[in-house]
């Protein structure tokens, strides 16, 4: 007698089981829309990461930041969209890295595999875990313009996937990336956002100041987050960065950056890789929070 086959779970109706090691985002409060006001939209270069010039890389040094649309094909985004729902999934139960949104936390228990997508906040360190994700991560056009940026050949030193779920995905306040890494602070650091969903104001775009780099190191303290003070961004001029999926945003380490909450019901997923120069070494925590404030010990960006 042949045996009876295994049914497939519907990830639409099937209670998706928690990750033993469960981690929701610690982040609360509701945040001054006055902080992201702004009627400024960042000018992306057309044609994709071969239409990066050097005066685009002048732009950039200046400015802090640089956006570029059509840096992926909808083959390659699509692909990493994949990838990265499969871990959500979890198709590797020994990936661990998933955040959940705090509003979200009271029905993790009831969710459908169909319906976390919609609770998780962020992913954290998958590229080893994720073939799709690591070849965005890798991928040698961004790897020739951030050779360029660093003027040697990029390593990369963290990899996250930023996500904000219709309706309860949080902010993230404004603040600087080298407050959080433990590297000396003259190193360089690129960020890179890249847009799986089209990115918004309304559903939380990310938004900068431009030429902020170049103050350095601001204090930061944790109050939503590990964030700049409000009283430090509100009414400071700020710039939008709409995205459409497969759209990119090249950002310096030290330039203030944040993004708004989602209130819409549209979903808006994200990659973010943070390069530096190969040969860089880590140094203690307490250099960093000598520099950026003595509440920063142990946060994540």
């Amino acid at each position: 007698m042949n045996p009876t086959p295994a049914k497939t779970a519907d990830p639409k109706k099937s209670v998706a089981p928690l990750p033993i090691n469960l981690r929701v985002d610690p982040g609360s409060g509701e945040h001054d829309p006055a902080l992201y006001h702004t009627n400024i939209s960042a000018r992306a270069v057309q044609g994709g990461l071969d239409a990066v010039t050097p005066e685009h890389l002048d732009f950039y040094e200046q400015e802090g930041y640089l956006a570029v649309e059509d840096a992926f094909t909808p083959e390659e985004i699509a692909d990493a969209k994949q990838g990265m729902l499969d871990l959500i999934m979890g198709s590797k139960p020994e990936f661990e890295g998933i955040q959940f949104e705090s509003k979200a936390a009271a029905r993790l228990g009831e969710l459908t595999l169909e319906e976390r997508q919609d609770a998780v906040r962020k992913l954290l360190y998958f590229v080893k875990y994720e073939a799709r994700l690591e070849a965005l991560s890798s991928h040698p056009k961004l790897a020739g313009v951030l050779a360029r940026m660093l003027g040697a050949p990029p390593f990369l030193y963290a990899d996250q996937a930023m996500i904000k779920p219709p309706h309860i995905g949080r902010e993230k306040p404004w603040h600087q990336d080298m407050a959080f890494f433990d590297l000396p602070i003259a190193t360089k650091i690129v960020g890179v956002w890249i847009a799986l969903d089209e990115a918004t104001i309304e559903n939380g775009c990310m938004h900068v100041r431009p030429q902020g780099h170049q103050q350095g190191p601001i204090v930061h303290f944790k109050r939503r987050d590990w964030q700049l003070c409000d009283s430090e961004c509100v009414g400071k001029p700020c710039v939008a960065v709409p995205l459409k999926p497969g759209g990119l945003l090249f950002f310096d380490g030290m330039l203030p950056h944040g993004t708004p909450s989602n209130h819409s019901g549209k979903r808006r997923k994200a990659l973010q890789f943070h390069y530096h120069a190969a040969g860089v070494e880590k140094v203690p925590a307490e250099l960093r929070l000598a520099v950026f404030g003595g509440e920063g010990r142990g946060v994540e960006c």
